[in-house]
């Protein structure tokens, strides 16, 4: 039986980005679910190589019947050992399977910000990653960390952007897939929402203005990310 990687989607614009050009470039087989919309939430079987969560507009914490379903599906596939990554909402899914809340975040965080490493734990999640570097962020939530997960990163506006949970598990806080197309469309359909500036705060011109140089260094790092989960993967 051929194994894919299944990737959840929670809204039409939350798409996988740069991690499908990952997976497209070293034709490894993978297949949408739109949760949103749906569609029926696969069970857990030998077809599955891994599991992958996008983000959303909505909470961990909202009565919707698709996010009880993920986060019972990601319940198993830790008992498992199945490898499991998470973008924003899909990081928080992950926390909240692992018993873990996902609260208000002290601050709304849109925009470009940079994210520094926490040494003591980076490992090799962070190979050939820089001390600082420039990541994506769209939220106002923010997940705990479960007293077995290991923080990778932070921000000045939320302290857990990233951790790792034993061998095959990344939850990250921010948008490590965004990719220009993605953003362009993020920022139109948003632009009335986008009226509000502070220092954690960007409008749509301050995101696109230095787009084509961010989302350039930024692909590199979601690059060294996203060969480190591989690793974990048996197709």
């Amino acid at each position: 039986m051929s194994k894919e990687v299944l990737i959840f989607m929670h809204t039409e614009e939350d798409a996988p980005g740069y991690f499908e050009k990952f997976l497209q470039h070293r034709s490894i087989p993978y297949r949408l679910i739109h949760s949103y919309k749906d569609e029926i939430i696969p069970q857990l079987d030998d077809s599955i190589a891994g599991l992958v969560f996008m983000g959303g507009s909505m909470s961990v914490n909202d009565d919707i019947d698709w996010v009880s379903t993920e986060i019972n599906l990601i319940k198993q596939a830790l008992s498992s050992g199945i490898p499991i990554l998470g973008h924003c909402l899909g990081g928080q899914l992950i926390s909240k399977a692992l018993g873990q809340k996902v609260v208000k975040n002290s601050v709304d965080e849109l925009g470009w910000h940079p994210c520094f490493r926490i040494d003591e734990n980076s490992s090799d999640w962070l190979t050939n990653i820089p001390d600082t570097f420039m990541m994506f962020h769209w939220h106002n939530e923010t997940f705990t960390i479960p007293p077995e997960g290991k923080p990778l990163f932070s921000s000045e506006f939320c302290k857990n952007q990233a951790y790792s949970y034993g061998d095959n598990v990344l939850a990250m806080q921010c948008h490590v897939e965004i990719t220009e197309p993605l953003l362009r469309d993020w920022v139109e359909r948003h632009q009335h929402h986008l009226n509000k500036t502070s220092s954690s705060e960007q409008n749509g011109e301050q995101m696109l203005k230095p787009v084509v140089e961010n989302v350039r260094a930024l692909n590199q790092i979601a690059e060294q990310l996203y060969i480190r989960w591989l690793k974990t993967v048996s197709l």
